[in-house]
Parts: C-alpha cells; sequence; structure tokens
C-alpha cells in the first residue's frame, strides 16, 4: 500500500515507518499507558494496517479488546471512551518528553478510532506566562530601623537630666516601636505553599541498577501528575540562615528508596524525611509478584503504589501537612483542607475552609488549586440545597481553574462536579475522563468519576473505577466505597451493602441512608436504631429524601429500591411520586 493512498499517516511517512514507529512506542518501557491502552492502540493501528482506513468502531474496540458481551451498547456503557481519553493523554506525554524532531508519532484525533502517523516537528505547546505571573506573598510588615547614635543621644552636658530624660524617652520610644513592628511581623497570617520533595532511588544490586533508574523517572512523572507536590532536583537537607529565622511557606521531605530484585519479587524500601528536622516520619515496603508478569507491568505496579502512597490527598506527605498546619493559615493549608472535608462528606467546618479559600484567592487570583477547591466545595453543597447562584460561581471558578491550569486533574475535577449538578451531564464525563487522563493514578478522581457515573447509570464503569480507586492505598476515598456499598445494594445483596456502609466512619446522608435501608431489607432489629439516627442527622429526610436523590442524579429505579428498604425499617413516605422498586 502507498503512503498517499491512505489518510492514516502522512505523505512522507510510508507503511513500514508507522509498523516500525508502532513496534518501537509499545516496546519502550518510558511509554506509561496500562495493558489495556497499549492493546487498544495495537488493535486499531493494526486494523489500519489490514485495509481498515476508515478506522474502527467503539463496538468493535469493546468486544475484541475489552472482553465485553456481544449486547453491548456504547451509548449505554462510556468504558471505550474513557480508555482512549486515557491512551491520547499518555501518547501526548510521552512524545512531549520522548519526541525526536523529525521523528515519526502517533496521534489518535477525538471523534474518530484511527490512528495518524504524522513526523514530529520537533515544536512543543508552548505556554503563556503573561497569563500566569509566579505567586506573589504579600510584602512583610517593615520594622522601623534603629536611629542613628547622635539622634538618640545628643552631646549631653554634666548634671543636664532634662536631657538625659529626653535620651531616654527617645529610647524608650523605638524599642517599643521595634518590638510592636517584631510583634506584628510574627503574627500576620501565614500563606503555605505545597510541599517540596526530593526523590532519590538507588539499586541494590548493580544489575538492576537499569531498572531502578526508569522507575524512578517514572515515578518523577507519577508525582509531578498529581501537582499536589513540588518535585525538586536539588537537596534542601541544608537549609540557608533566613529559612531559619522567618516561618518557612514550604516544608520540604526527601524522599529516599532502595530497590531491591528477589526470585520473582521486585520490591522498593522507602523512608520520607523531614529535611528541616532530619526527623524519620514513615517507612515502607512496597513489593510486586513478577510471577507470569511483564517487566512493564510490574513497574507500573510499582510506581502506582508509590505515587498514591506519597503524594495521593491522603498520602503520606499530605497527610502530616494537613495534621500541622498552622490554625488560619491560607494557600495550600485551605486547599488539603477542603479536599479533606470534601472526602469526609461533612458539613461542619464547611464555612470556615470556604472562607479560607476567598482569602486565598483574594491574596492571589492566580491560586488555581484554591480556585478549583473552592468551586468543588460549592458544587458538592449542590447535592443538598440547588442554589443557582452558587452553582453559576462554581462553573465560573472551574473553569477558570482550568485555563490557569490546564494540566491540572484538581481544576478538571472541579469542572466535572459543577458541570454534573449544572445538568450538563455529556460535559461532565468528558471534564472527569479528562481529569483522569491527566493523572490515571488519582484515586480521588477515580472514585468522584465513578460515583457520576454509577449515579447515571453506568454501572460497571462506575464500580470499575471505584475498585480502581480502593488499590493501593491506606485509606480508601469514601466515594469508592459509596459506589461499591450502592452496587451491592442494587444487586439485592443486602448484607454486602450494610457492610460496606459502616465501612464508612462519616456520617454522610447518604451513606446514612443506606445503613438503615440495607438493615431494613434485612429485617434487622438495628434497623430501627439507626432509623432513629438518620432522623437525627436529617430531621426532614422523609419529606426530601426524593429531591435529594434526584438532585444527586441517581437512576429513579436505584431510589425506589432504596426507598423500599427505609420503609421496612420504619420510615414513613407519602405514596406521592413512589417510583416502582426492583
Amino acid at each position: 500500500m502507498k503512503a498517499k493512498e491512505y489518510e492514516g499517516w502522512a505523505h512522507d511517512v510510508s507503511c513500514s515507518e508507522a509498523s516500525a514507529e508502532l513496534e518501537r512506542l509499545l516496546a519502550d518501557e518510558r511509554f506509561r499507558a496500562t495493558e489495556r491502552s497499549r492493546s487498544i492502540l495495537k488493535y486499531i493501528a493494526e486494523q489500519q494496517f489490514a485495509g481498515r482506513a476508515e478506522g474502527v468502531k467503539a463496538y468493535s474496540i469493546a468486544i475484541d479488546v475489552l472482553g465485553r458481551q456481544s449486547n453491548f451498547d456504547p451509548s449505554l456503557d462510556p468504558i471505550v471512551r474513557i480508555e482512549l481519553s486515557r491512551l491520547r493523554s499518555s501518547l501526548s506525554q510521552y512524545y512531549e518528553a520522548f519526541g525526536e524532531d523529525g521523528g515519526v508519532t502517533v496521534q489518535l484525533p477525538r471523534g474518530r478510532y484511527i490512528a495518524i502517523f504524522t513526523r514530529s516537528t520537533g515544536a512543543s505547546p508552548g505556554i503563556d506566562d503573561r497569563e500566569h505571573p509566579a505567586t506573589t506573598w504579600g510584602e512583610p510588615v517593615k520594622l522601623v530601623p534603629p536611629l542613628p547614635v547622635s539622634a538618640v543621644a545628643p552631646n549631653i552636658q554634666a548634671g543636664s537630666w532634662a536631657t538625659l530624660r529626653l535620651a531616654a524617652t527617645l529610647a524608650l520610644l523605638m524599642v517599643v516601636v521595634v518590638g510592636t513592628g517584631i510583634t506584628v511581623y510574627g503574627a500576620r497570617t501565614v500563606t503555605t505553599a505545597k510541599p517540596t520533595v526530593t526523590v532519590t532511588l538507588t539499586a541494590v544490586d548493580e544489575g538492576l541498577r537499569d531498572e531502578a533508574a526508569v522507575t524512578r523517572d517514572m515515578l518523577l512523572t507519577a508525582l509531578t501528575q498529581f501537582q499536589t507536590l513540588t518535585v525538586s532536583q536539588a537537596d534542601r537537607r541544608e537549609r540557608p540562615l533566613a529559612s531559619v529565622l522567618r516561618p518557612a511557606r514550604s516544608n520540604a521531605y526527601a524522599i529516599d528508596m532502595k530497590y531491591y530484585g528477589d526470585g520473582d519479587d521486585r520490591s522498593i524500601w522507602w523512608q520520607v524525611v523531614d529535611t528541616a528536622t532530619g526527623d524519620l516520619l514513615k517507612s515502607g515496603l512496597e513489593r510486586v509478584d513478577t510471577s507470569g508478569r511483564t517487566v512493564a507491568s510490574v513497574r507500573e505496579e510499582l510506581v502506582a503504589q508509590l505515587s498514591r502512597r506519597f503524594a495521593a490527598t491522603r498520602g503520606i506527605i499530605n497527610n502530616i501537612e494537613a495534621h500541622d498546619m498552622a490554625e488560619g493559615s491560607l494557600g495550600n493549608a485551605c486547599v488539603l483542607q477542603a479536599e479533606h472535608e470534601l472526602d469526609d462528606g461533612r458539613a461542619s467546618g464547611l464555612a470556615r475552609t470556604i472562607d479560607c479559600l476567598e482569602r486565598t484567592i483574594a491574596a492571589n487570583r492566580y491560586d488555581a488549586d484554591a480556585t478549583a477547591a473552592l468551586a468543588m466545595l460549592l458544587a458538592a453543597g449542590q447535592a443538598e440545597i440547588t442554589d443557582n447562584s452558587k452553582l453559576a460561581r462554581a462553573l465560573e471558578l472551574a473553569n477558570r481553574a482550568v485555563s490557569l491550569s490546564p494540566l491540572s486533574d484538581r481544576a478538571h475535577l472541579a469542572l466535572m462536579l459543577s458541570q454534573f449538578y449544572s445538568g450538563r451531564i455529556d460535559a461532565a464525563i468528558a471534564a472527569g475522563n479528562r481529569a483522569l487522563a491527566l493523572n490515571p493514578n488519582s484515586p480521588d478522581v477515580a472514585a468522584k468519576l465513578g460515583l457520576a457515573l454509577f449515579a447515571l447509570g453506568y454501572f460497571d464503569a462506575g464500580v470499575s473505577l471505584a475498585r480502581d480507586a480502593g488499590r493501593l492505598v491506606d485509606v480508601v476515598p469514601r466515594d469508592a466505597v459509596l459506589v461499591l456499598a450502592l452496587d451491592a445494594y442494587r444487586r439485592t445483596d443486602w448484607s454486602e451493602a450494610s457492610l460496606l456502609a459502616e465501612q464508612a466512619s462519616d456520617r454522610n446522608f447518604l451513606i446514612s441512608v443506606l445503613r438503615v435501608a440495607a438493615l431494613g431489607q434485612l429485617g434487622s432489629d438495628e434497623a430501627a436504631q439507626r432509623l432513629t439516627e438518620l432522623r437525627q442527622l436529617t430531621p426532614d429526610f422523609e419529606a426530601t429524601f426524593r429531591e435529594r436523590m434526584a438532585q444527586r442524579r441517581y437512576q429513579p429505579l436505584l431510589s425506589a429500591s432504596i426507598e423500599e428498604g427505609l420503609t421496612k425499617a420504619g420510615a414513613r413516605f407519602t405514596a406521592e411520586g413512589l417510583a416502582t422498586a426492583f
């Protein structure tokens, strides 16, 4: 086949060159794509090499690659769109980092399942620095400099007590002014920044040095995708005197690791050290069994484990930051506080956190993380009470966060939530897919997108993401637990639904409702007690239950089944508008 006969590659790229690039790319361990994504790319390209220049269908990918049943309907299950979004992101990141000028590249255009082979120009997208200036910290309060000796103590004549009293008064005044300045300086609001980390990984066995080097590079990429940390190559163990004399705006940590290979195992021992004090904060060991697995899949699992361990919202470093933040701090402290409250599902400190974020944005309107966090809080509040003005503000903030930081999964997650509660479902799913593509290792993104898909009736896709969110983490995101509990309830596995709902420690409305409904379906004596607790938490839940479920976009049949369980537990609902249960 001649190149000009086929639109899958440019006229200066031959079929043999395209095939060679595909083979090289799939064999390159630096290409950070899952085995499933690699299989999809290979399938699409090979179908084109076989003569299907028009591309393939989502149905074919689902059946031939993903193993879906023959009754698969792409309009009901978005799994193919989700996987293609991840694959596009992996390709973009790979060629941006490792592409060579004049080399062949692979692209997957949106709207069609076709691979485009072109020759790279070596140019990468530029970033307009004019809209993203460096963060500006407020000027410190200026201290009054000491006056020259000649001004404080003029020529004093012997026995001139008036002159001495004047000199003493001036000196005392100077001390008071300087002391006041120091007090104001010390009491001013601290604006915190993201913690800075340095990463080292050494191989214990010299024969594993190359493996360790590639794993470290992949881990650095994964950590930067989280954007919760500032990854630095500089060693910050030696602190300048200035950082000792004033409060640090950014804490620094060293992540030291050792790479082991023992038979069929690959292990990484790690420790997290506070570079300011030298204190060992946490250490651990990650191990992966290599039996029957490719080197790439083993490395991918190690990187996923470590990146989630260090950089996730509930990861080691952010937990330390959230625990040690000074009262009233602005900046990153507010962002972490907001994300913890979103995961807990509690509204007790919501007003204070919103105020903290508002003040952070007022001090620095280019803070994309604070802007995204505020948008998420405002949007999440729409699950309880619809407020069109707050929802409009959430959308405005989310769009601004995306414009400030287009590669931030936080920003796109905020956009997803804002669009979801605004009823812009297709746009919300697209934003969620984009967030997942930007950070495929984020348990929070997987959990929140999974919950949105499940609520909309995409049960398989939602459960798959929820399970992924629960892998390799110390604390499973609440939304992931909720999806799995709701799915067990949907499948009439009341015992499993009750067990999973009990595992969520918070008193979120829907978790509490599910506990009561599952016990009601089981006919448990404990259902009445749980119902009393639910009424104390939400006194009007029986009058507002259907409205709340509709606002959360849950399918009517699922809502009706939960209402049935609540009724068996003793809840009282009016008959009007009751949907048919399963």
